[in-house]
């Protein structure tokens, strides 16, 4: 990709702008208005070896990350993982007083503690950049609180006990992240309910259409492509509203469809499975008895339908 720049640790982070050297090779906690790009680095893209949460506000310019751009003139926070790319465009003429946090951790910090494994649970750093965080002020001092308990401690005197009151402090981070996102799938319960429209409508439009038949079941991937949001915001997002993630919400909607062809036609199962575009009917049958606990023929049969 042309005009990439990976940055590999968090020390070269700290040279490209223009703050002094991190207290800790492996973690730090950035105050966002320091923070400083020189002009020509406006028109790169970056690549982190480390992960890196941030709340900002008034940023001089927009963040690009993927095919999705935010105007950050509120503060939200958002999440990113090694290896994402993001770019940064500069506003022409925009001066405002930006302010907020950046907390960098390289994943070498978390070796050996719980978080090594545990934080590829937190979907959040999975969301796209339009799937940012938008906190309350109550909820932002929340954050601000635990942030500067992990700037105090790796400032503080490194001893055995260090690491582990940092790693805890993390997690209590993310929780309250994760927490919060719930409230946010919840209360912008416009904006949801909207998402959860067109997927009606796609899936209605998709198993009415014949591609079950030409291309199987919608994948995960597609329905997030076509909604324009992430895979993983899409799945939380449904967790939150209907206790479900995306996958199990399409099979419910083709059982659905399967019930509705069982009960109103007289079609064969090993048709319907094949219209529902199944390959084999028993993989048909073991999915809808999980589903209702009957078989397609016992459901059939409780309609009066042979």
């Amino acid at each position: 990709m042309k005009n990439i720049q990976r940055i590999k640790t968090i020390s070269e982070f700290h040279r490209t702008r223009r703050l002094t050297e991190p207290q800790h090779p492996l973690i730090s906690v950035i105050d966002y208005a320091e923070a400083e790009l020189s002009p020509d680095d406006f028109d790169k893209s970056w690549i982190m070896d480390f992960y890196m949460i941030s709340l900002k506000r008034n940023m001089n310019g927009k963040i690009k990350y993927g095919q999705q751009e935010y105007d950050f003139d509120e503060g939200i926070m958002f999440f990113f993982s090694p290896g994402q790319v993001y770019k940064i465009e500069r506003k022409p003429g925009d001066s405002p007083d930006k302010s907020g946090w950046m907390l960098l951790i390289h994943p070498d910090f978390f070796w050996n503690t719980s978080l090594a494994k545990n934080i590829k649970q937190y979907e959040f750093f999975d969301y796209s950049i339009h799937e940012a965080l938008f906190l309350s002020k109550k909820e932002e001092e929340t954050m601000l609180g635990i942030v500067e308990n992990i700037q105090q401690e790796y400032h503080a005197n490194i001893d055995k006990f260090s690491q582990n009151i940092i790693i805890s402090q993390i997690e209590t981070l993310l929780n309250y992240s994760e927490r919060f996102y719930n409230r946010q799938f919840i209360t912008r319960k416009k904006t949801n309910h909207k998402i959860l429209n067109r997927l009606e409508e796609l899936l209605t439009a998709y198993f009415n259409s014949g591609d079950l038949i030409t291309k199987g079941l919608p994948t995960v991937q597609y329905i997030g492509q076509s909604l324009n949001v992430s895979p993983k915001y899409l799945s939380s997002l449904l967790k939150a509203l209907t206790g479900q993630n995306t996958k199990h919400y399409i099979h419910e909607k083709l059982i659905e469809k399967a019930k509705e062809k069982l009960s109103t036609s007289d079609l064969s199962v090993s048709e319907i499975a094949y219209e529902l575009g199944f390959v084999h009917s028993q993989s048909f049958s073991k999915l809808f008895k999980s589903k209702t606990n009957l078989s397609p023929l016992e459901f059939r049969h409780s309609f009066g339908v042979n």
